[in-house]
């Protein structure tokens, strides 16, 4: 057939309403196909791929859901039969029915389960240095409207597939333009020396309940609050030399607030995706291995009525090819061993060529399987959905929880309230307090939230060290945010309304302990004018107060090293949401000294010493990027705090200060095995000396972030000031904690003078991921002792 007749054809095709698509193949679009060696996409292109699809095709809808960090379009397609994506608004209608079970009996219920679709949601390449998924959407989309097969008919006819080329379009093209300025050269299929997202790197997928970043908030706002899907499918990829694919079940811990219907729904189907990999031939596929199901922040739908199936690919070097020899498969990730048949991992892959393609095609199997299987149980899956929201309003324990009008910082309660309120939790409310009850449908999500975790002790072997968590094990917002929060077991409802706005007494002067205190601060340091500073409370005013101390702008310098750091970036965002200007500072101007003149304060987010010391070995990376401060940033750091410069060291960075710096104190928790000492990302309680000015605006006792922390020894006579420090019992406030006589009455913040200046030394994160709004008070006071 000629090519005229073929285009013909096409249009024909399309005018009928048929499958054959009337646009170009990936190949044609591209100008390669997909999972090509050494090839990849610009975002550009994917998004004028996806608008081709729907011009040729009746059974895509493609929509522009709003603007990345950086500016690029965030789309999102709607596959489905012509007659369902004729009348979206019915089902979506149907889906907020079965999802609030006090507006719809049980016989609507069945119909609705009937005349409904399972709405899976399948988002990729979040993490965008894990290219392959971006391509599988483009050319698994092609097929799905394209190829005329049963099983591809009874997806169309049974779901409404809503796909996410990528979460992270901003991303995509990073990586593009680095792998391909590397193509060929020693660095090629290495990771670009810069976050590939603009704050929060590889954290962007641990937002999701704090919702900080733009594309974050789109996905949530616009496709599971408004979709509320029963599947969501989160497609990832994991290191080279593992299994060369995990899929659900989980392993444990699972958080106790998911629902057993959707974790049971969660082993079904990834079980058979498994089975369908391994039908088709696929080795090296495990369940049950590398990945809990505990944390929120990775699992927002788990806690909606809907799944949350998550896909790890082992990985090529970015597209190039990558041989693994045998004996280079090894041990991991918990739960299974890659060399070794066992009942979750039957077939092993014990090494040869690993490529982009080979990715694909297994990433393109278990779609179509996890579509398939949505597809033929529809009325089992929309049944099980009613039935989650079901057990949720009959939640008794606690009744609710309640947060009082009269708080320490407003502004935090009013941010909590307002991160519950994006996760479609109801609040109500008197003239006393917010209440948000548990007789609602996502009550799950508020309970894990406004709760303290207690994760279990999981060991390796009995009595052996501790088995880790695949993230943190904490996330209690009253914690983090220094917002009290009490749980009821019964509640007086008369007089409380539905509360759609938060509103708290303000504070009578400009608070340190006020969020929005610290935008007003700013407002007026941006004029040009000068705030003044209440020497005992912390207090501020815009306009001067007999004995207070006027305080000018900082000058601030952030270290950002050419390894890119995730705490860095989440630093950066912390600055500028809360109007402090800064300047990032590389390795070469800290190098070349004179400092002092250029800031007041150089803030040190949290990174391993060697790698600030260090950098990149020699090789690694091209020559401009290699290696670290070096004797001579150090050097210039001591010269700087000497002449009244603060130096602010964040976790990790602690100890490049001792280390290298000289900073004559001691990391009391350094060495120690974990079978005795683990910590990995919970709060602990601390006590803070009150007359210091980095604890102005704060309580006394508060919670802090510890994960990969340093605790120091400070003896009674030294002349270096503990600023927070641990008691001798009950340190652990939320998340999990292994010998606790290890930090008792040890240091968690400290003050090192350094001739004219100082060094503040924090053993811990006080902007954990942008949530721990009361900690980073400390980190704003930091910024202003200069003298």
């Amino acid at each position: 057939m000629g090519i005229m007749s073929a285009r013909v054809l096409g249009l024909a095709l399309a005018l009928a309403g048929g499958a054959w698509c009337a646009v170009p193949s990936p190949e044609a679009h591209f100008g390669h196909k997909m999972g090509e060696d050494r090839k990849l996409v610009d975002w550009s292109k994917v998004v004028s791929y996806f608008e081709a699809l729907e011009k040729g095709s009746d059974r895509i809808r493609v929509k522009t859901l709003g603007r990345t960090t950086m500016g690029r379009p965030f789309i999102a397609a709607w596959m489905a039969n012509p007659e369902t994506l004729k009348d979206l608004e019915r089902y979506r209608e149907i889906q907020a029915r079965l999802a609030d079970p006090r507006t719809t009996t049980d016989p609507e219920a069945l119909r609705l389960a009937q005349e409904g679709k399972t709405v899976v949601l399948i988002t990729c390449s979040i993490h965008s240095t894990e290219v392959a998924s971006t391509l599988t959407a483009v050319e698994f989309a092609w097929r799905l409207l394209n190829e005329e097969r049963p099983k591809f008919k009874t997806i169309l006819d049974n779901t409404i597939f809503i796909l996410v080329p990528s979460l992270n379009p901003d991303g995509v093209d990073i990586v593009a333009q680095w792998y391909r300025k590397t193509l060929g050269t020693p660095y090629e299929g290495s990771s670009p020396p810069e976050l590939y997202h603009k704050y929060v790197g590889h954290d962007n997928n641990r937002d999701w309940y704090i919702f900080s970043q733009a594309e974050t908030r789109l996905a949530i706002e616009q496709l599971h609050n408004h979709w509320k899907p029963q599947i969501v499918y989160d497609v990832h990829q994991q290191g080279q030399y593992g299994s060369r694919m995990f899929v659900p079940p989980w392993l444990d811990p699972v958080e106790p607030n998911v629902d057993p219907i959707l974790t049971q729904l969660c082993n079904m189907i990834g079980a058979g995706m498994a089975a369908d990999l391994t039908a088709a031939g696929k080795k090296g596929v495990s369940i049950n291995s590398s990945y809990d199901f505990w944390t929120p922040a990775r699992h927002y739908q788990a806690y909606h009525g809907g799944l949350r199936i998550l896909s790890e690919s082992a990985s090529a070097r970015l597209a190039s090819p990558l041989t693994v020899a045998p004996d280079e498969i090894r041990d991991t990730a918990p739960g299974y061993s890659p060399r070794v048949s066992s009942w979750n991992h039957l077939e092993p892959w014990l090494g040869g060529e690993w490529r982009l393609r080979d990715i694909i095609d297994y990433q393109s199997i278990a779609w179509e399987s996890c579509l398939w299987q949505a597809a033929v149980r529809r009325e089992d899956m929309l049944r099980a959905f009613y039935k989650v929201g079901q057990r949720a309003v009959a939640r008794r324990t606690p009744a609710a929880f309640v947060i009082p009008k009269q708080q320490h910082d407003p502004a935090a309660a009013r941010k909590l309230l307002q991160t519950l309120a994006l996760g479609l939790v109801e609040v109500e409310e008197d003239a006393r307090e917010y209440v948000v009850r548990m007789q609602q449908p996502y009550s799950a999500w508020a309970k894990t939230l406004l709760e303290r975790q207690d994760y279990p002790d999981l060991r390796l072997y009995p009595g052996g060290p501790p088995r880790r968590p695949y993230d943190v094990t904490a996330h209690t917002l009253p914690l983090l945010m220094g917002v009290e929060v009490k749980p009821v077991e019964q509640l007086n409802s008369k007089g409380l309304t539905r509360a759609s706005r938060f509103h708290f007494p303000a504070a009578k002067l400009l608070s340190a302990s006020n969020g929005d205190s610290w935008r007003e601060v700013n407002r007026v340091w941006r004029k040009g004018g000068s705030v003044w500073r209440d020497p005992a409370s912390g207090d501020f005013s815009s306009k001067q107060v007999a004995g207070w101390v006027e305080k000018k702008r900082p000058r601030v310098g952030l270290y950002r090293s050419y390894m890119p750091q995730m705490d860095e970036g989440w630093t950066r965002w912390i600055l500028e949401q809360f109007g402090w200007r800064y300047e990032s500072v590389k390795n070469p101007e800290i190098r070349a000294g004179d400092l002092r003149g250029r800031f007041d304060a150089i803030i040190f987010p949290s990174q391993g010493p060697s790698s600030i010391h260090n950098g990149y070995r020699p090789g690694a990376m091209p020559p401009e990027l290699a290696g670290g401060l070096g004797e001579e940033g150090a050097h210039a750091l001591l010269d700087f705090a000497r002449a009244g410069g603060t130096l602010i060291f964040l976790n990790e960075s602690a100890d490049y200060a001792i280390g290298h710096l000289g900073i004559p104190v001691r990391n009391a928790v350094r060495g120690i095995p974990s079978r005795d000492f683990y910590c990995p990302g919970s709060l602990l309680n601390v006590s803070l000396d009150e007359a210091h000015p980095l604890s102005q605006g704060l309580p006394q006792q508060l919670a802090v972030w510890f994960e990969s922390s340093p605790a120091w020894e400070v003896s009674d006579g030294s002349p270096h000031r503990a600023v927070a420090r641990y008691g001798e019992r009950g340190l652990l406030a939320s998340g999990w904690l292994l010998g606790e006589r290890h930090l008792a009455k040890r240091a968690a913040v400290m003050d090192v003078r350094m001739e004219k200046g100082r060094a503040i030394l924090f053993g811990m994160r006080p902007q954990y991921r942008g949530q721990s709004y009361l900690t980073l008070k400390m980190l704003f006071n930091a910024l202003l002792l200069v003298e």
